[in-house]
């Protein structure tokens, strides 16, 4: 990826630590104050996700997301954005947000947060078989024990918390 000019790339660091410090509106003012032809830049729009999503302004996310994963189409975390902002925005977003996922673990068979999400998309769907068979795939391509606190921390998992010794 090209890198910014220095001027927009510490514009692009401070919102990043305006972030950190939980103020995405402060991040959002950084992300104005860089030249209007380089907000498509995608590490512009990568943290401009970021800052819609503290906002949970998730149409917009999703927005941005979707153009970073036509952009990016190599890129498995732009594909992740994209379901989990659809996911958020709308009654039916979690179908539409497993169809994203789908499509990209088909690019990104390796991919165990892939696995992961769509773990989470088919046990907020009500497919427990399904739920299974992603999770058990995470666990196997890597940081199964990562994986596993992070469904013991989210709630979407919450319907398996009680079988905690087989998450």
């Amino acid at each position: 990826m090209n890198l910014l000019p220095l001027q927009e790339q510490r514009h692009l660091d401070a919102a990043e630590g305006w972030l950190e410090l939980g103020n995405w509106l402060e991040a959002n003012e950084e992300l104005e104050q860089i030249c209007p032809s380089l907000r498509a830049h995608p590490s512009v729009l990568f943290m401009r996700f970021e800052v819609y999503s503290k906002a949970k302004k998730w149409d917009g996310a999703a927005e941005i997301a979707c153009t970073l994963a036509m952009l990016l189409p190599e890129r498995p975390e732009a594909w992740i954005s994209w379901a989990y902002s659809t996911r958020r925005r709308s009654e039916n977003g979690v179908v539409e947000a497993k169809r994203i996922l789908l499509e990209a673990a088909a690019k990104f068979p390796a991919s165990h947060w892939i696995c992961y999400n769509l773990g989470c998309y088919e046990l907020q769907l009500g497919n427990m078989e399904a739920t299974d068979l992603w999770l058990k795939r995470a666990f196997e391509l890597d940081k199964a024990n990562e994986i596993k606190l992070a469904a013991l921390e989210n709630d979407d998992f919450q319907p398996l918390w009680w079988k905690k010794g087989e998450i």
